[in-house]
């Protein structure tokens, strides 16, 4: 019987810690090595040459839509339209809204000197009322071409992410949504000063590229993608202006306007691995802190919006838009109390080196994750050698991906307590100022228990 007992509390311990990884971590990241695999073959077997293939198909290139938001861009937003006018797609196709959003700085006067640089790009300044959401449907409204393609205006494209991107719509004309392929500029992580500062931003290179080549890849051949890139994504425009456009009471209108395609016009959510886009590196803590938590958040709020019906366990074997949310938020309470009761267990029968084992075992099983994300990206990262071969030297950033995961979960999470009672809004609180308010609240409190000690003192020692 204490055999029997001793088997069921270790199956619990076991099953508890390791179960949910499997399923929810190792599987999917198996499945994008499949997927790569799968994608190899059919190319393989297809008897034209992809270049033969896209010289046939794209004989004639559509006219496309570039919009651009523009807030307090001035530093970033001439290297983001030289990488239009430096792309293979032909300028005389492309029309480029710039929106501005209402930002302080001189962005216009950089506007202006592109006109001058790139006198070939047909370029458009267009003044919108606060709100990225606006300045998208501002200028969507005057909008014409064939597609309707978003970047920010802090990053770049690779040379051939527009042509990649058409190619595939017009390859398949039953797509009418695709996202892009983020990545962190290379360049600019190199900049940083060697050790820790370098290293987070090699590991936040890794986690982007793992993400969105091999990540959504996987999700997509199960319809499975949770939401385009804000950063950069395109519309089939005869389907995005059938939509309600982006919508300006959320903080994440990536996220609102991707559920709207996928659960009121049943449109399917593709990923396009050979469109690349870069962004800087995060800058510091604050900023990582505040935009993750703007993620979690917004995906709460969108999610809300068009799925609380659904928020049943029932529908996660049906909904991959449930399933998600139930990794991502509903798992987030027993993974916190299983960080913080790791002691506690040591007085439950549970042996101190059992526990340091198991935990190990779960650590491990992280890094093997890693790397069949960090082996399926190479091959996704194919038709981009220079690229490729950077990615390939970060190999050892995999075995620091489970602490920054660790990092992150902890600021979704406190995204989720935020979310309970605070407003919407995309100035939210940074890791500073949360602490502050922290530290003062903590403070506050003391000063009123030790204020009633103080009186119950006074009180009891009165002569």
């Amino acid at each position: 019987m204490e055999l029997l007992n001793r088997l069921i509390s270790s199956f619990v311990f076991w099953g508890a810690w390791i179960l949910i990884p499997v399923i929810m971590e190792i599987v999917p990241a198996v499945g994008a090595i499949h997927v790569l695999f799968k994608k190899r073959r059919k190319a393989r077997h297809n008897e034209k040459s992809r270049a033969e293939e896209m010289e046939t198909i794209m004989r004639v290139y559509p006219e496309i839509s570039i919009l651009i938001p523009v807030y307090n861009s001035q530093e970033t937003l001439d290297a983001c339209i030289r990488s239009i006018n430096d792309s293979d797609y032909p300028n005389e196709r492309i029309r480029i809204f710039l929106i501005n959003n209402q930002g302080k700085d001189d962005s216009f006067s950089v506007f202006c000197k592109a006109q001058e640089l790139y006198p070939d790009l047909y370029m458009q300044w267009l003044n919108s009322k606060q709100g990225k959401s606006k300045a998208l449907n501002l200028a969507l409204f005057n909008s014409g071409g064939k597609y309707i393609i978003n970047i920010d205006s802090d990053g770049i494209l690779e040379k051939s992410a527009l042509k990649n991107m058409i190619y595939k719509f017009e390859k398949d004309t039953d797509i009418d949504v695709v996202t892009g392929a983020i990545l962190i500029q290379p360049e600019l992580i190199e900049k940083y000063p060697l050790g820790l500062p370098r290293l987070l931003r090699k590991v936040e290179f890794m986690e982007y590229a793992q993400a969105f080549l091999a990540g959504r890849n996987y999700a997509a051949e199960f319809d499975a993608i949770y939401t385009l890139s804000g950063a950069f994504s395109a519309f089939r425009k005869s389907a995005v202006l059938k939509s309600r456009m982006y919508n300006p009471d959320t903080i994440t209108e990536d996220t609102e306007i991707t559920f709207q395609m996928k659960y009121q016009f049943n449109k399917k959510v593709h990923i396009c691995e050979d469109a690349l886009f870069f962004v800087d590196p995060i800058e510091n803590l604050n900023k990582l802190y505040t935009q993750r938590q703007r993620w979690q958040r917004g995906s709460l709020e969108v999610s809300n919006m068009f799925l609380k019906d659904k928020m049943k366990p029932q529908y996660m074997f049906f909904n991959s838009a449930v399933r998600t949310l139930l990794y991502d938020h509903t798992f987030a309470f027993p993974r916190l109390i299983w960080y913080l009761a790791l002691l506690c267990l040591c007085f439950m029968n549970y042996g101190f080196t059992m526990i340091v084992f198991s935990t190990a075992i779960l650590f491990v099983l992280y890094i093997v994750v890693g790397f069949f994300y960090y082996f399926s990206t190479i091959g996704y990262l194919k038709h981009f050698p220079d690229i490729r071969s950077y990615y390939r030297k970060q190999w050892y950033a995999v075995f620091f991906l489970p602490f920054f995961n660790f990092v992150v979960f902890f600021i979704r999470f406190a995204g989720v307590i935020n979310s309970i009672n605070v407003d919407s809004s995309w100035k939210t609180k940074n890791f500073t100022e949360e602490k502050q308010t922290f530290r003062e609240t903590v403070e506050k409190d003391f000063a009123t228990v030790n204020g009633i000690l103080e009186k119950i003192r006074n009180y009891v020692n009165v002569e």
